[in-house]
């Protein structure tokens, strides 16, 4: 059982080895409570200067007032919002509203829980890829120079994991390269195929919307497609419910699985032909095991 105060203390939680050993410190904050939450920030000040734009009761001072807090955020008042509301969202509502008094009002107005959500989701995945797709890029490149450096040295091809005919050092490479390229095309392909869930309202209809706008579909259509340019995507989702289809979360995660099928492969490889004493692996001084 944890001290007094030690709830506070990194070292007192379960950490995954998947962040602590292998993430970048980039990817890890990606995925962070912080960078999910002041992006929920973020979005309903998108939200609020869309909808002032477009003739909305909402002051310069409630925006200024948004802007100068977007990262101020009391995670402890937001714990305790959110053990007495039991809504996450809605606990997060209220510590913005606690720094910004003045635009409390017309925080969240019209929208729903999946608006700030299933958006961030969508930017953290968006993000996500434009972190992995230059080191995936770096990697290709580094193993071009290596398989040209080595395209004339021979090497004992084998299949089945039995001896086959020559091959070369430069050879097999090429077969790890032209499956990554594989992967960074399918990688940027899903990341371009994302859209923004948008301002869809509670179950994707817009309703909330309309009555705001007094029934003007052109600005509902335009409030839209205002937050989805400010969040940085070209496109939105045409038709959502609650939120954005699932089956981009299975895409994304598709792509990513195959990657990781060809990662295997070449550290396989690079395995088996180290036990034959082709190829070792990476060794620094100091390092045991």
């Amino acid at each position: 059982m944890a001290a007094p105060g030690e709830e506070q203390d990194v070292m007192a939680r379960y950490r995954s080895p998947l962040v602590s050993r292998y993430a970048s410190a980039e990817m890890a904050y990606n995925f962070s409570e912080r960078k999910k939450f002041s992006t929920w920030r973020r979005l309903w000040l998108y939200l609020a200067q869309a909808e002032k734009s477009l003739g909305l009761s909402i002051t310069d001072e409630q925006i200024r007032e948004m802007e100068a807090n977007l990262d101020n955020i009391d995670f402890k008042m937001a714990a305790e919002e959110e053990k007495k509301l039991r809504h996450d969202v809605m606990a997060h509502v209220h510590t913005f509203a606690h720094c910004c008094p003045k635009a409390a009002a017309i925080i969240h107005l019209g929208a729903t829980s999946c608006y700030v959500g299933d958006n961030t989701d969508l930017i953290v995945l968006r993000d996500g890829f434009n972190l992995l797709l230059p080191k995936l890029a770096r990697v290709i490149s580094r193993l071009a120079d290596f398989a040209e450096k080595h395209a004339d040295m021979p090497t004992l091809g084998f299949t089945h994991y039995q001896p086959a005919q020559l091959t070369t050092v430069g050879k097999r490479c090429c077969l790890w390269i032209q499956d990554l390229c594989m992967d960074l095309q399918n990688l940027e392909r899903a990341r371009d195929d994302l859209r923004f869930r948008g301002v869809k309202g509670t179950t994707g209809t817009q309703a909330s919307f309309l009555q705001l706008f007094e029934g003007d579909h052109s600005k509902v259509e335009e409030l839209d497609r205002l937050v989805t340019e400010k969040a940085g995507f070209k496109r939105a989702y045409m038709v959502t419910g609650q939120t954005y289809s699932r089956k981009v979360d299975i895409g994304v995660l598709a792509v990513l699985a195959s990657l990781g099928a060809s990662i295997h492969k070449i550290c396989t490889d690079i395995r088996l032909l180290a036990n034959l004493k082709e190829i070792e692996e990476p060794f620094e001084k100091d390092q045991i095991g």
